[in-house]
């Protein structure tokens, strides 16, 4: 995986002007109508968040999965996960706003649901389809920003970081009751704290040696605690090991990067850690029953039939 998109580069990309704020010290907020969007876009991280409003029809590849949006839906993009869009329909509507982590620091009051809410976690849901009420409601609230955009008002950066907490809040709505996790016990905020240490490995960048943390016993000591404890605390909150959740993980990005990049076999294994590709496709092939190799055209041949 290359180094994420920068903003420079998303603007030199996309052509599009950049009227927004730009500062070192306020960051950058942005939004655009989707109208330019009917191009596809290239699988990769980018350096900034991005909430979309989709109308028309297309498909988000998205880590391992590809997502077909058939309907109005609110798409969330964080700067860990890699993505691109792939449009289907020739009509594409709707807006977007791009904004960056100094923006939200710069704006940010007490209580700030950017950070604590699964939309922007690690393995949350990146789609939330909407029906016809809320799609007003929603299409309302980027309107608002757009002329906020505009105005004079001299507290208006302030409120378009409102709107961004109205838009979470809007597809947090959509959530079911039971899908947030309380983390009551020390068990929880272990498990918490090792999810997201985990997921801070990828995606990988061929540019560097791989992923640092390999091991149950890596994690443990980044996180000070010994291995039985994280191994005890992991398997109580998940009911899966440690060592499975690490497994899993390298797997979803090894199929991440099998299908959305033009790496060969080696260059996947190395950015993965492994020290030979023999021992990534031995591991590959115990975890999937595939070869990386027969994976990728398995796959990439599903695609073209489809």
């Amino acid at each position: 995986m290359k180094s994420p998109e920068t903003l420079e580069e998303f603007y030199q990309r996309t052509q599009l002007p950049q009227t927004g704020i730009f500062t070192k010290k306020h960051g950058h907020f942005n939004i655009y109508s989707r109208e330019h969007c009917k191009q596809v876009t290239p699988y990769n991280r980018r350096d900034f968040y991005k909430i979309s409003f989709i109308l028309g029809t297309g498909i988000l590849h998205y880590a391992d999965k590809s997502i077909h949006i058939n309907r109005p839906a609110l798409v969330f993009s964080n700067p860990m996960i890699p993505n691109a869009w792939e449009p289907v329909s020739k009509e594409q509507g709707g807006y977007f706003c791009i904004f960056t982590e100094e923006f939200i620091q710069s704006y940010n009051q007490s209580g700030d649901i950017l950070h604590e809410s699964s939309l922007y976690k690690p393995g949350g849901n990146p789609v939330y389809f909407i029906n016809e009420e809320q799609e007003t409601d929603i299409s309302d609230i980027f309107l608002k920003m757009q002329q906020e955009m505009q105005s004079e008002y001299g507290c208006k950066f302030s409120l378009l970081y409102n709107y961004i907490q109205i838009l979470i809040h809007e597809a947090l709505k959509l959530r079911p009751p039971d899908t947030y996790i309380r983390h009551n016990n020390a068990s929880q905020r272990i498990t918490s704290l090792f999810m997201e240490l985990l997921e801070r490995q990828f995606p990988v960048d061929t540019n560097q040696q791989g992923i640092l943390l390999k091991s149950a016993a890596d994690y443990a000591a980044q996180m000070s605690v010994h291995v039985n404890h994280l191994n005890r605390a992991v398997k109580e909150v998940t009911g899966k090991t440690t060592s499975a959740h690490i497994s899993d993980r390298i797997i979803q990005e090894a199929k991440a990067n099998l299908l959305n990049t033009n790496l060969n076999i080696s260059e996947v294994a190395y950015a993965l850690g492994f020290e030979y590709p023999s021992y990534f496709n031995n591991f590959f092939r115990k975890q999937t029953n595939l070869t990386p190799r027969k994976f990728r055209e398995e796959k990439l041949h599903l695609k073209v039939d489809e």
